[in-house]
């Protein structure tokens, strides 16, 4: 696998075949709320509405906290274990590009 310029290695998009074979069910409501909030933020980005881009992303708070209580990122099997971290990745990258946005934000 390659490593991203920032050398994270998972830069991949999670496989949600994997999330719905072998995740939990906090994994699972995570992986769901994180792609409509990724695509909603993205959307009131790219029409310059930076508050609706937060809330966008405010929606992933409660999949993200559970995700954290209840299921081990370092699972046994290596393929389950890359595929929660592209989940964390993911939820980096897209607050990442909110923050990004709200730097040109007048």
């Amino acid at each position: 696998m390659e490593e991203k310029k920032d050398g994270h290695p998972y830069n991949e998009a999670p496989d949600l075949q994997i999330v719905n074979d072998q995740g939990q069910i906090e994994e699972k409501a995570l992986a769901v709320v994180l792609h409509g909030a990724k695509e909603e933020a993205q959307k009131a980005i790219e029409a310059e509405d930076f508050e609706g881009a937060m809330r966008a992303l405010s929606r992933l708070r409660q999949p993200v906290d559970a995700f954290f209580d209840k299921v081990t990122v370092n699972a046994e099997d290596p393929t389950l274990r890359a595929n929660r971290l592209r989940l964390l990745n993911d939820i980096r990258e897209a607050t990442r590009t909110v923050a990004d946005f709200s730097r040109i934000e007048g």
